[in-house]
């Protein structure tokens, strides 16, 4: 079982996405909450930014194998989350294709006998290497998503 292009090719480039989406917003134009309770895109993007080291520690501890256990990851109760709230944003992303860089190396090196190696998530069960690849890119999907969505709105306010 190697990883498939696809989950390789999403490593490599879908964080990219961020900057195409966020290009001609300003850093406060990306702060502003549309709703007051949910997050903004910066939020959103800071968000992404954060769990890419929780992501690198959950491989590294399924790799020492025995297959550990993780509890669902909340941004709220991460204090890297609120540090990265504090960065400008071109530190945000720089932050993030640093560590996307270092996971899509440490991903593409593994071996077969690796990528068969299970960690248990609370909620989804046992999952390979590759699930957990899988599972990592569409929650950053789904942020992606999300971001589009809100950069649309704010593009509909600019022309009221």
């Amino acid at each position: 079982m190697s990883l498939s292009a696809s989950i390789l090719g999403r490593l490599q480039h879908q964080h990219e996405t961020i900057s195409e989406l966020i290009n001609g917003f300003s850093e406060d134009q990306l702060k502003y909450r549309q709703n007051p309770e949910k997050w903004s895109a910066f939020e959103n993007i800071v968000h992404l930014a954060a769990y890419q080291p929780t992501f690198i520690d959950r491989i590294s501890l399924i790799l020492q194998g025995g297959q550990p256990l993780f509890e669902r990851y909340v941004a709220e109760n991460d204090p890297l989350f609120y540090k990265y709230l504090q960065k400008p944003l071109q530190e945000v992303l720089n932050i993030t294709a640093g560590d996307r860089s270092f996971i899509f190396e440490t991903m593409r090196g593994l071996t077969d006998d690796q990528l068969q190696l299970k960690g248990l998530h609370a909620r989804y069960g046992a999952l390979t290497i590759p699930q957990w690849a899988d599972l990592f890119l569409l929650h950053e999907a789904h942020h992606l998503w999300t971001t589009l969505q809100l950069i649309s709105s704010l593009r509909v306010l600019a022309r009221e």
